[in-house]
């Protein structure tokens, strides 16, 4: 880490959940998962700019102001007020920042954007204020933030156990993926609270996803148990994964609302976005091709 350093441009990139479990509840309350997180080379854009004055502001034109999230409220912020505190060599005047964010995953859409966000700039200052903390101290920052925050932190795609804190790096098949985002705001809150939720998944092991044919993350056994709840309340997002289904397999990521299909090359990805795009649907959609390492990793690396 040099002095001069000012300014850093990082990515903060998506995710899939490939199938997504409930296999128990913990006393405190938070469900035990088993889920594959697939990282993918599309991503947010976040410039954090070093200043001397101890202070964490947001830029004017970041998208956070813009789509007028409260300031407490951004997990940004809140990621980098969690990791000010550990700066190692304090002066008289204490490390800022300001933190632009330029949105483009969907806000709520089960692709791990706001959680994407805090890890970045949770290592993005680790690097900026020279704090020196481990991955293992920046994950266990992180996880105070969210549940999937540790899996971007460590920037790789993996199986995921607990509540998703228990993570095996995994190389995955090269796949190129359609994502539709069908332009609705599913609560994770209601869809965790309902009723018909399937809370009581047999326990997997990692040797048989990795036993299935190119890791099948669609054969019936690797479901994802949010995606009957959230079709049966939202019609539209069952609409999407019918639509998306005609051309390869689809599935719910997360709580949705964000529905997915993978295909063996950017061509015909791209040809079935164009499709979208002349449809009828007021859906938004991208394509991304699928990554074992994280873009941050490499950006970090610069």
């Amino acid at each position: 880490m040099t002095e001069n350093i000012r300014k850093l441009v990082l990515p903060a990139p998506a995710k899939l959940n490939l199938f997504l479990h409930i296999t128990g509840r913990r006393e405190d309350g938070y469900h035990q998962l088993q889920t594959v997180f697939q990282l993918l080379d599309y991503s947010d854009e976040i410039t954090l700019r070093s200043s001397n004055n101890g202070e964490i502001t947001r830029a004017a034109e970041s998208d956070a102001q813009i789509n007028n999230i409260p300031y407490e409220e951004d997990l940004c912020v809140r990621a980098a007020k969690l990791i000010q505190p550990q700066l190692v060599n304090r002066s008289s005047e204490v490390s800022g920042v300001e933190i632009n964010l330029q949105k483009k995953l969907p806000i709520g859409g089960g692709i791990g954007g706001g959680s994407s966000d805090a890890a970045t700039v949770l290592c993005g200052l680790n690097k900026l204020w020279n704090c020196n903390l481990s991955i293992d101290k920046l994950a266990e920052l992180g996880a105070q933030l969210g549940a999937d925050v540790p899996v971007f932190v460590r920037g790789n795609s993996a199986w995921a156990e607990g509540i998703g804190e228990h993570l095996t790096p995994m190389q995955l098949p090269q796949k190129w993926f359609v994502v539709i985002h069908p332009k609705i705001f599913v609560s994770t809150a209601e869809i965790f609270a309902d009723q018909a939720l399937t809370r009581d998944c047999d326990t997997l092991k990692i040797a048989r996803f990795l036993e299935c044919n190119q890791f099948n993350y669609l054969a019936d056994q690797f479901s994802n148990v949010f995606e009957s709840v959230v079709t049966k309340k939202y019609p539209e997002i069952a609409l999407a994964i019918e639509w998306l289904s005609n051309y390869s397999p689809a599935r719910l990521t997360g709580t949705g609302s964000c529905v997915f299909a993978s295909f063996d090359n950017e061509v015909e990805a791209q040809n079935i976005l164009s499709s979208l795009v002349k449809s009828n649907h007021n859906w938004s959609g991208f394509v991304a091709k699928g990554v074992s390492q994280s873009p941050l990793i490499a950006s970090l690396q610069n």
